[in-house]
C-alpha cells in the first residue's frame, strides 16, 4: 500500500531547532520523528512511501535513503531549485506536493494515507482505512477529541451525525467552538481527489482543498479516533514531548540506553563519578558525555550525546542537545539548549553568543574558556536573570 509523508515545511515555529534540522528529523531521544512514522506505516502494510522535501532536504534524504533499512521503499519529490549552486527550497503546499508527484507519474492509484512528518502517533491505520472505504469517502480526516479549553489551539472539524464534514473552524474561541474534534493532519484519500487539486500552483490541503470538497458536496468525512498524538508544532510542544517520554506518558517511545539506576538511562561510555554527582530521574544522558563532580541533574531531563556538564552546573527539567558544554555554575531550569541558543518552555529564545554569554553555554568541542570566579558568578547571574 502507498502513503505520503509531508516533509517540505520550514518549521518556523520550531526555530532555532529547524535552522539546522528539518522538522521530520527532530530527534525524540536520538530517534527522528519521521522514523516513528515509517515504523507505523510499515506495521499497517504501507510500504511504498513518497516524501516531499524542500527545507534542508538533504538531511532527510541522507538519513532515510531508499528506506531499505526501515523495511519500506521511499522516493523523494524535491520542491525548489538551484540558485548560485545551492539548493533553495520552495514548498508548494501540502496538496500541491501531492499533485506534483501525481503529475510526474500517477503513483497514487488506490487508497492512500498522508501524514504530517512532525507528529508522534500511535494510530490504528488499518481500522481507519476500513472505515474510510465503508463510507465511500474520497477524503477522510482522522480527528481527535480534545478538552474544550484546548480547542483554540487547533483547527476544529465540524461534522454531521454520519461523520460528513460540514465546516471548519480555525482556532475558534471556547465560546464559538462548534466541536471539540480537531484536525490531526492525518488523512486518507482516494485518487479521485486529484480532480480537485490544480497543477503547477501552491495549494494547501487544510485551507484550500478541504473547503473546496465541502463546497461541492463531495463524500468527505472525518472520523474521531482515540489514539496517542503528540504534535511537535512549536518548541514548547517538543519540550513536552521529551518530558512525556521520560515520564512514561508516551507509550510508543522507549527510552534508549542502559538503566544504570532507577530512572537514570545512559548511552555508551558516559564519564561520570556517580558518587560525586546529584542526579534524580527520570534522566537520559547520551553516549560520550562528561558529567563533572558536583554537577546536579533533576529530571525529567535529557542530556544529549557528547555533552560536557561542568562542576557546579544544574540542569533541571530541561533538554540539552548534543555537543553542548554547560560551564561551571550555570543553572538551567525549564530550558532547552540547542547550539548557541537557550530557549525557555514558552519559546522565548536567547542567542548566548550574541549576548556575549557563550562561555557558559558553548560547543563541547571548543577549548574551555578561562574566567575568574568573580566573572563566572556575574555572568551566571546575568544568564539566569535573562533566561527566566
Amino acid at each position: 500500500m502507498k502513503a505520503m509523508i509531508l516533509a517540505a515545511g520550514k518549521g518556523t515555529r520550531v526555530r532555532p531547532i529547524t535552522y539546522t534540522i528539518p522538522k521530520p528529523m527532530i530527534p525524540i531521544l536520538q530517534k527522528p520523528v519521521m522514523e516513528f512514522l515509517l515504523e507505523l506505516l510499515r506495521q499497517h502494510g504501507f510500504d511504498q512511501i513518497m516524501v516531499n522535501v524542500s527545507h534542508l532536504a538533504a538531511e532527510i534524504e541522507n538519513y532515510f535513503r531508499d528506506g531499505q533499512r526501515f523495511g519500506v521503499q521511499i522516493a523523494y519529490s524535491f520542491e525548489g531549485q538551484i540558485v548560485e549552486g545551492e539548493l533553495m527550497g520552495e514548498a508548494i503546499g501540502s496538496a500541491g506536493g501531492m499533485r506534483r508527484i501525481q503529475d510526474f507519474s500517477p503513483f497514487f492509484d488506490d487508497t492512500f494515507v498522508v501524514l504530517c512528518g512532525d507528529a508522534l502517533i500511535d494510530l490504528d491505520l488499518t481500522a481507519a482505512v476500513k472505515w474510510h472505504r465503508e463510507k465511500g469517502s474520497i477524503a477522510t480526516i482522522i480527528s481527535k477529541s480534545v478538552p474544550l479549553d484546548e480547542v483554540s489551539s487547533y483547527g476544529v472539524v465540524v461534522t454531521d451525525e454520519e461523520g460528513r464534514v460540514k465546516a471548519f473552524q480555525e482556532k475558534p474561541s471556547v465560546e464559538e467552538a462548534l466541536s471539540t474534534n480537531i484536525n490531526t493532519g492525518i488523512y486518507i484519500f482516494e485518487p479521485e481527489v486529484f480532480k480537485y487539486i490544480p497543477s503547477g500552483v501552491e495549494y494547501d490541503i487544510g485551507s484550500e482543498l478541504f473547503p473546496k470538497l465541502v463546497e461541492i458536496g463531495a463524500p468527505f468525512y472525518a472520523i474521531p479516533m482515540d489514539f496517542e498524538w503528540v504534535d511537535i508544532g512549536k518548541v514548547p510542544d517538543y519540550w513536552r514531548a521529551i518530558r512525556g517520554v521520560l515520564l512514561g506518558e508516551i507509550k510508543n517511545v522507549q527510552i534508549p540506553g542502559h538503566e544504570v539506576a532507577p530512572g537514570i538511562y545512559t548511552g555508551l561510555n558516559v564519564a561520570v563519578n556517580w558518587d560525586k554527582v546529584d542526579i534524580t530521574g527520570p534522566v537520559y544522558i547520551g553516549g560520550m558525555t562528561r558529567i563533572e563532580d558536583g554537577a546536579k541533574i533533576v529530571g525529567p531531563a535529557m542530556i544529549g550525546p557528547n555533552c560536557w556538564i561542568c562542576s557546579g552546573a544544574t540542569v533541571e527539567n530541561s533538554v540539552i542537545f548534543e555537543w553542548s558544554r554547560l560551564g561551571p555554575g550555570v543553572r538551567l531550569v525549564d530550558k532547552l539548549v540547542f547550539g548557541r541558543y537557550c530557549v525557555d518552555k514558552t519559546g522565548a529564545t536567547i542567542d548566548v553568543q550574541a549576548a556575549a554569554l557563550d562561555w557558559l553555554i558553548t560547543d563541547a568541542r571548543q577549548s574551555p574558556p578561562s574566567h575568574t570566579p568573580v566573572e563566572r558568578q556575574a555572568i551566571a547571574e546575568l544568564l539566569n536573570t535573562s533566561a527566566s
